[in-house]
């Protein structure tokens, strides 16, 4: 059972939703564009909570600042990386680690801008990075990116686009490069490959 929770902010408030795990472990899910009707009741978070739910870890999706319940305005892609880290700090404060950021569309997007500013997760997840819509040239670079998740229709996050985006990475030394994951039939919203995201997120190891 999910508990309504109030996560502190700079200056804001954010509303969220807690889901407890039996076993170690738990990660922070962001949603996708708030001026597109992006909120954490989407239904590619509301997978990414189900599989987390199903390997016993547990996760903490919120809406970003100026949405639903959560106080402030958008802050353009650039503020809501202090949203992630609040709620960060909230999920570390409430179960033991090891803490994961998994970030969906403009939620994956906040996320690399707030791992390359040192958010200290110790891995990360990306759902569809929409390379297409937002300047993302510097995904490559995102500390902790363990596997990214994409749709062979996706509009917004063109396969050959990403492929191409992605082909140079050196890892650091110890990490290895993030995998790349193709959901078949699915595009951008995923109304067709909520199973198949289901399964993936289930099983890859983190």
């Amino acid at each position: 059972m999910e508990e309504a929770v109030s996560i502190p902010g700079p200056g804001i408030t954010l509303e969220g939703r807690l889901l407890a795990g039996a076993a170690p472990g738990g990660a922070v899910i962001t949603h996708p564009h708030p001026l597109f009707g992006g909120d954490m009741a989407n239904n590619v978070v509301l997978t990414a909570v189900r599989a987390l739910a199903a390997r016993g870890m547990s996760a903490l999706r919120f809406n970003f600042r100026g949405v639903g319940r959560s106080t402030g305005t958008y802050g353009g892609g650039i503020d809501e990386a202090d949203d992630l880290a609040a709620a960060l700090a909230f999920l570390k404060s409430r179960t033991p680690g090891p803490h994961y950021v998994v970030g969906y569309s403009f939620g994956a997007a906040v996320a690399s801008r707030a791992l390359l500013k040192g958010l200290a997760a110790d891995g990360a997840v990306f759902v569809a990075p929409p390379i297409a819509f937002m300047d993302l040239s510097f995904l490559p670079r995102v500390p902790g990116l363990r596997l990214i998740l994409v749709g062979d229709r996706d509009e917004l996050c063109p396969l050959p686009n990403l492929q191409a985006l992605m082909a140079p990475v050196q890892p650091s030394p110890g990490e290895t490069p993030p995998e790349i994951r193709v959901i078949e039939g699915a595009d951008h919203f995923f109304s067709d490959g909520e199973a198949e995201l289901l399964r993936v997120l289930q099983e890859f190891p983190l």
